[in-house]
């Protein structure tokens, strides 16, 4: 079904270009994302970037960025990429354990990861992220530590570490539901985010959101989260694509199957969508003045350096950070989540605390109604 997504995707592209309020949106980062990307072709990747340039107005230099299992990326699969324009890869690691990768339904051992990163080093690309979970069932500080250490002695220029959570009906969700797979140990997951967070400043990497460190004055901080994190506009285009633009929070249909027909049947009714809206698109909500100041309030908190600046706040919203909520930044400054700081111009930034950062669902919670 590959090359009939790939059409159905390009057709998408061309959809939201020509209802696009204004022509060519600039457009800084590209993000291929979700599944497993990596398994396109270079003449594919080569087919949706030409879209994607016919559409939008991509910045000179632009973050391009590939989702890939490490096993699924050859060194010629690599030339080819990196010869399509994108400059950015970000490996599922997730361990380097062998059991904890089985457990994972991983088919990669880390000596795949090794390969990997070699290959893609050689293919010229700079600027790798290494994807990690921590907190999975069974696991221990040491093997934990252990993954951490060998990612380490790989270099890459960026590092993602998140908590395993089990969803509602995964496999992982419904085995721990039956008894049939030990819940992680919040305590001893704290531990290990500790531990990280010391050993990576330690190595010379900077935590600039909750779960992602780059190396120390590279500015390799990835720029297409930043957009999410900063509760900027961002396109979702594709199979369970979510978007924010236009004033929608979207999604579209996560069925590859029903993406393609949706696409293929509606081709001649562009008429009917309005900026960013495509046939696609099976969620939509209008998000009004509160819904945005929540989602910034959330999304910004990641970000453990910047935190909220009041005079972003302010100039976003009319209103200081303080005039709307007096009460929960007192008490979360108080219960020791939250730190009030003043840049050197005098700014003033609210942001987690190291504690907060632990805690930071909890943080979050008291700004949504």
């Amino acid at each position: 079904m590959i090359p009939a997504y790939v059409e159905a995707l390009i057709k998408e592209i061309d959809y939201v270009g020509r209802v696009a309020v204004e022509p060519h949106i600039e457009t800084k980062t590209i993000f291929f994302g979700g599944g497993t990307p990596s398994l396109l072709s270079g003449p594919q990747f080569d087919s949706i970037m030409s879209a994607l340039s016919s559409s939008f107005d991509i910045s000179p230099g632009a973050e391009v960025t590939i989702e890939a299992n490490p096993g699924t990326i050859s060194p010629d699969k690599l030339e080819a990429i990196r010869k399509a324009g994108i400059n950015r890869i970000s490996l599922g690691v997730q361990s380097s354990i062998t059991e904890e990768l089985r457990m994972l339904e991983r088919s990669h051992d880390f000596f795949t990861v090794i390969e990997a990163v070699s290959s893609a080093r050689k293919a010229g690309f700079n600027n790798l992220n290494l994807d990690l979970i921590y907190a999975l069932p069974e696991q221990t500080l040491q093997s934990w530590q252990t993954t951490v250490k060998r990612v380490l002695d790989l270099q890459p220029e960026h590092i993602s570490a998140y908590a395993l959570t089990l969803e509602h009906g995964t496999p992982f969700g419904k085995w721990a539901d039956r008894g049939l797979l030990p819940l992680p140990d919040p305590d001893l997951a704290a531990d290990m985010y500790e531990w990280t967070m010391d050993c990576l400043e330690e190595n010379g990497y900077e935590q600039y959101e909750i779960s992602n460190w780059a190396r120390s004055n590279s500015g390799l901080m990835c720029k297409h989260n930043l957009q999410y994190w900063r509760s900027l506009p961002y396109l979702g285009l594709g199979a369970g694509a979510h978007g924010y633009a236009g004033g929608y929070r979207y999604s579209n249909v996560l069925r590859i199957k029903t993406y393609i027909e949706r696409l293929t049947d509606h081709a001649s009714r562009i008429t009917n969508y309005v900026f960013p809206l495509t046939p696609a698109v099976v969620n939509k909500h209008k998000q009004s003045r509160k819904d945005d100041i929540s989602d910034y309030m959330i999304n910004n908190l990641r970000l453990v350096k910047s935190g909220v600046a009041d005079s972003g706040f302010r100039s976003r919203f009319g209103a200081g950070l303080l005039d709307v909520f007096p009460k929960e930044v007192k008490e979360l400054i108080q219960a020791g989540l939250l730190e009030h700081t003043k840049t050197s111009d005098g700014s003033e930034v609210f942001r987690l605390s190291r504690r907060g950062r632990l805690l930071g669902n909890q943080v979050f919670l008291r700004f949504v109604e």
